[in-house]
């Protein structure tokens, strides 16, 4: 066997392993998904859903991160059950409270996952995994201001009620990025 059947070889299985992981994650965001908390006050459940979406980005690394999260999205829009099963069904949640969210999972999962490769340390990846959230909080709030003609009132719903626990999320993410990471340096 020849030097390049291997590189060919190797190239061939780290893009199905990609793939793999692709939906894989896009599988995990829909599974999250059907965990939702409602909260009384606001029209945004609870859901893990953040933290898989930048551990999406750290893991997979920005392209196929982002690029899971379109699969989810296109699943949804599509009309499968993959959103949480509080709201509008199909391309219909786009357009209300949880909209803006789930629209920028993918730029959330990208940006989580171009700051996770430069990230040296578990504090640098909680970092990329804050920004990546903050990234979704950008969507939902814009969203959250349409319908509520107030940004103020969209921060108060899509925001304040989830700020203390997603920071937690974020840390997870990068604690669970981090071991692969460390897998990849050996």
């Amino acid at each position: 066997m020849t030097m390049t059947t291997l590189t060919a070889n190797d190239s061939r299985s780290a893009s199905r392993l990609t793939l793999v992981g692709v939906v894989g994650f896009a599988a995990a965001v829909a599974a999250a998904s059907q965990v939702a908390i409602p909260l009384p006050f606001t029209p945004v459940p609870l859901t893990l859903q953040p933290m898989l979406v930048i551990l999406a980005g750290m893991w997979l690394g920005p392209l196929a991160g982002a690029s899971s999260m379109a699969l989810y999205l296109a699943a949804g829009a599509a009309g499968l059950p993959v959103f949480t099963p509080i709201g509008a069904p199909g391309i219909a949640r786009f357009f209300g409270p949880t909209g803006g969210y789930l629209l920028a999972y993918p730029a959330a999962a990208y940006v989580a996952g171009v700051l996770a490769r430069r990230a040296t340390s578990l504090s640098a990846r909680w970092l990329a995994g804050v920004a990546g959230i903050a990234v979704i909080y950008l969507g939902g709030i814009a969203q959250l201001s349409v319908l509520n003609l107030s940004v103020v009132r969209a921060v108060q719903l899509g925001v304040t009620p989830f700020a203390a626990l997603d920071v937690v999320k974020a840390f997870v993410a990068a604690a669970i990025s981090g071991t692969r990471a460390t897998r990849r340096t050996r």
